[in-house]
C-alpha cells in the first residue's frame, strides 16, 4: 500500500430542502387552509478517527466529498428527509488544516474521535408554518438554506511511541527489520527509506510499542533539503528517540551534530525528547576501532553511547527495553525510581 501523508480535498455540506406551498384540498371539508411541510435539513460533513489506517491513500483518487440535499417539503404536512451525511474515515493522528496549510481546525489524536466540519443548511419552512389569524391563507413558503463549502488540508503524523533518526544509511530500516515484524527496503544506498514505516516491537506479552523508522535527514532538511521537513512531523507524537550512528563513518561526531541540528532547526521541542544515542553497524569494525569511534561520539555529545548491531543483533533488546523504560516514564506509567504510578501522556 502507497504511503501517503499529506492531501487536498473538498467538502460540500448539503443545501436544506424547501418548503411546500400547499392547501388542503378534500371533498365535503371546507376551508381546507394551508398544509404546506417544512424542507428536510441538509447532510453534515464530519471526520472521525478510525482504527485500522495509517495512510490517507484513499483521498489520492477522490478529492470532493458532497453531502445530501435535503428533501423539499410536500403536502399534508409531510416533511422532507434529511439530506445524507458525509464521515470521512482517517487514520489516528491526522491533522485537519484550513487551506492556508496552517490553521489547526482539529487534531484526530484519539480512535473514535467524530469532530463536526460542515453544518448541513437548514430545511425551509412550509406555508404552514406561516397561518395565523390575520394571514390565514399564505402563498409562500421559504426556500432551503444554502451548505457550506471549504478546502481543508489532511495531513497524518503518525502516532508512534519510539521514532528511529539518523542520516541516511545509518542502517534505521535494519535495525526496524530486527527488533519488529516490518519489512522495510533495505539497501546499500542513501534514501533508501523514502516514506516512514511502522513497526510493532513486541518485548514480552505485556510489553509492547510502536517503533516507527523515519526517513534519513541530511544538513538542511529543516529548510527543505533532501526529503526536507515532510516527514521530520512524524517524529513530533513519539516520546523517545532512538538515534542511530554509522560506525563505519569517518566522523561520527559531525553525523550526530547534523541530525541534531536539524531536529532543533524544525522546533516542536524535537531536540527537547528523550533521546538514546547508538552506534550502530558495529559489527563491521574491530574491536579498536567501535572503541575509538564510541569515545569520539561520546566526547561530541556528552552522553551514554550504546553499541549496537542490526545486522547480528548485538545490542538490539537491550537498547528496546531501555527504550520502553522511557516510554514508560514518559507516559507516567512509572516514576523515575521504576515505581508503577497512576498518570498519562498524550503525544
Amino acid at each position: 500500500m502507497k504511503f501517503l501523508d499529506q492531501v487536498k480535498i473538498y467538502c460540500r455540506s448539503g443545501n436544506g430542502g424547501g418548503g411546500a406551498v400547499s392547501f388542503r384540498r378534500e371533498k365535503y371539508i371546507e376551508y381546507g387552509g394551508p398544509d404546506g411541510g417544512d424542507g428536510g435539513k441538509g447532510g453534515d460533513v464530519w471526520i472521525e478517527a478510525v482504527d485500522g489506517l495509517n495512510t490517507l491513500i484513499d483521498y489520492r483518487y477522490q478529492q470532493h466529498f458532497k453531502a445530501g440535499t435535503g428533501v423539499h417539503g410536500m403536502g399534508r404536512n409531510r416533511h422532507g428527509a434529511a439530506g445524507e451525511d458525509v464521515v470521512l474515515k482517517v487514520p489516528v493522528g491526522t491533522e485537519v488544516l484550513d487551506e492556508d496549510k496552517e490553521t489547526l481546525i482539529a487534531d484526530m489524536d484519539e480512535a473514535g474521535k467524530r469532530v463536526l466540519l460542515l453544518r448541513g443548511g437548514n430545511g425551509g419552512w412550509g406555508n404552514d408554518r406561516f397561518k395565523g389569524p390575520i394571514n390565514q391563507a399564505p402563498r409562500h413558503a421559504n426556500p432551503g438554506q444554502e451548505g457550506e463549502e471549504r478546502w481543508i488540508w489532511l495531513r497524518l503524523k503518525l502516532i508512534a511511541d519510539v521514532g528511529l533518526v539518523g542520516l541516511p544509511n545509518a542502517g534505521k530500516s535494519t535495525f526496524l527489520a530486527a527488533a519488529s515484524a516490518a519489512k522495510p527496503k533495505i539497501a546499500d544506498y542513501p534514501f533508501t527509506t523514502l516514506a516512514p514505516n511502522l513497526g510493532m516491537v513486541d518485548l514480552s506479552p505485556g510489553e509492547r510499542f510502536v517503533l516507527a523508522d523515519i526517513p534519513g535527514l541530511i544538513e538542511g532538511a529543516s529548510e527543505g533539503a533532501g526529503l526536507g521537513t515532510r516527514f521530520l512531523g512524524h517524529v513530533e507524537r513519539t516520546a523517545v528517540l532512538i538515534h542511530l550512528v554509522d560506525a563505519t563513518q569517518d566522523d561520527v561526531a559531525e553525523a550526530w551534530r547534523t541530525v541534531r541540528t536539524e531536529l532543533a532547526a524544525y522546533g516542536e521541542d524535537l531536540a527537547d525528547k528523550p533521546e538514546i544515542l547508538a552506534l550502530n553497524k558495529i559489527d563491521a569494525l574491530d574491536a579498536d576501532t567501535v572503541e575509538m569511534q564510541r569515545e569520539a561520539l561520546a566526547e561530541a555529545s556528552g552522553a551514554e553511547i550504546r553499541l549496537v548491531s542490526g545486522v547480528s543483533g548485538q545490542g538490539v533488546r537491550e537498547l528496546l527495553r531501555e527504550a520502553y523504560a522511557l516510554v514508560r516514564r514518559r507516559k507516567g506509567e512509572v516514576s523515575e525510581a521504576g515505581e508503577e504510578t497512576e498518570g498519562s501522556w498524550t503525544p
